[in-house]
């Protein structure tokens, strides 16, 4: 379904207005690695790298708290 210009205008305001962006780099190579992995678990690449970050943030409380 294609969107009209004002639903795309109205998403990005919210979007904007909701999320904070990170401009994320890699070594060449490793984004194809990334995107098959995320795709192999249905994933998006953003789904997948915030998962990620939360369970490394999880993790590294859970060691902090133990010690």
């Amino acid at each position: 379904m294609t969107k009209s210009k004002a639903q795309q205008k109205a998403q990005n305001k919210w979007i904007a207005k909701t999320y904070d962006r990170i401009n994320l780099t890699v070594p060449k190579g490793k984004k194809d690695i990334i995107q098959s992995h995320a795709a192999s678990r249905g994933q998006s690449v953003n789904g997948f790298i915030n998962e990620a970050i939360d369970e490394k943030l999880s993790r590294e409380a859970e060691d902090s708290s133990h010690q």
